[in-house]
């Protein structure tokens, strides 16, 4: 995969002066079927999430409170996404390394990902990432 394949998407927002609401589903906001959804939350301050990539697994991160930035790298370029509103979120394949830095105070991140858990997916060595890369 590319740097160009990471997209952010724009999701829709009904606006209410009750206060609003955004939502995502599967195949129209989202570019896969989900399996599963975690979130972070409670990061300290200095604290770097992510710092991997996977080989079949794609996500998808929304900043639901607070704000964050989420660093790519495909092994050849790198480029960072800030996130900081509930109705975008950010399509990130597989095949791209990610980590998430500069939590704000109280931030919220919600990810839904196209794979269940599992550790074998993931390459956590920079290294490896990049020997994959440039094969």
């Amino acid at each position: 995969m590319k740097i160009e394949d990471v997209e952010v998407i724009e999701l829709p927002k009904i606006l209410d002066d009750r206060g609003n609401l955004s939502f995502l589903e599967e195949h129209s906001h989202v570019p896969f079927k989900i399996r599963r959804s975690y979130w972070i939350y409670d990061v300290p301050g200095g604290e770097i999430r992510g710092g991997h990539s996977y080989k079949i697994n794609r996500e998808f991160i929304i900043a639901l409170s607070g704000s964050f930035d989420v660093v790519v790298d495909d092994g050849y370029l790198k480029k960072t996404f800030s996130l900081n509103r509930s109705y975008y979120g950010l399509y990130i394949p597989n095949g791209i390394w990610r980590s998430m830095e500069n939590f704000s105070t109280n931030a919220f991140a919600f990810t839904v990902a196209s794979e269940d858990y599992t550790d074998t997916d993931y390459v956590r060595d920079y290294n490896e990432f990049l020997e994959i890369c440039h094969d």
